[in-house]
């Protein structure tokens, strides 16, 4: 492979809080040896609250900020921002590769499905966006695909306050996938990044449902882009040891640390404070 001297530039990685961790440590399983910055806007999340005029300005502060820090690549590690804001993160990009949540998983929604039954998890603002719902449909032509969609607004703070196998957590589990059960769907779409930590309640609930991890898919997006460009770094071992990340946040929670190591089963770095 010929010599790119954008080969050594980081990914960045943006969400309106650590959600997108979940993203991060998929990107780390893909591409071990990356240089990766990891921008928390924890001051103002979450933004799924939020209007879409907020989350468009919070999305091009985010993006500038990694545009500053070099990056080669541009993921949109937040549905939200995906769902209301792409066009404003790809912009400000310029000429920067930009992923988001929704394509990658809804192409792969689509590969795994056998029924053309999908359904569809996340935020209410995800949801009621309908940005998964459109891009499945539009990249299925399929006129007899159903697609089914539940907001589920209980997982985030569940996810964040650790209580995953809390006996409660499954009895809400199953209330909100009740809709998704009686509809047949053979594959579920986990629109929000704070889900996977869910996955295995999920799965056990629903054992012959496939789940669609947007951040896996987004890396793999990632891995291929790259790939095409000649910008993938170099192997090095002790990048695959140890993921060389640097972390930023406009707010650091009391609990960080402990969040961060929930998402990514490593340890992280202490972040870096900063204001956008």
């Amino acid at each position: 492979m010929e010599k790119n001297h954008n080969n050594i530039l980081p990914i960045g990685v943006f969400d309106s809080g650590i959600g997108g961790l979940s993203v991060l440590k998929q990107l780390v399983r893909f591409l071990p040896q990356e240089n990766y910055i990891y921008l928390g806007d924890t001051a103002r999340v979450p933004y799924g609250n939020k209007s879409p005029e907020i989350v468009r300005q919070y999305a091009a502060e985010c993006t500038d900020f990694l545009v500053s820090k070099q990056v080669k690549l541009v993921i949109a590690a937040c549905n939200t921002v995906s769902s209301v804001a792409l066009d404003v993160v790809s912009n400000h990009a310029g000429n920067i590769p930009v992923i988001s949540m929704i394509e990658p998983a809804s192409s792969a929604a689509l590969r795994e499905s056998s029924n053309a039954r999908i359904g569809i998890i996340g935020t209410r603002a995800t949801i009621s966006s309908k940005a998964y719902e459109n891009e499945i449909t539009k990249l299925s032509g399929n006129k007899n695909l159903k697609v089914f969609s539940k907001p589920c607004p209980l997982f985030v703070p569940i996810v964040e306050e650790g209580m995953m196998k809390h006996p409660s957590t499954k009895l809400i589990a199953i209330d909100y996938l009740r809709d998704m059960i009686d509809a047949h769907v053979d594959t579920l779409v986990l629109g929000c990044t704070h889900y996977p930590l869910l996955s295995q309640l999920l799965q056990e609930i629903m054992p012959e449902v496939t789940l669609i991890d947007s951040g896996e898919h987004a890396s793999v997006t990632a891995l291929r882009i790259l790939a095409e460009a000649r910008q993938l770094q170099e192997q090095r071992k002790e990048f695959i040891e140890k993921p060389n990340v640097k972390f930023y946040v406009t707010d650091l929670p009391v609990n960080f640390a402990e969040q961060a190591n929930m998402f990514l089963g490593f340890e992280s770095e202490k972040p870096e404070l900063i204001s956008l």
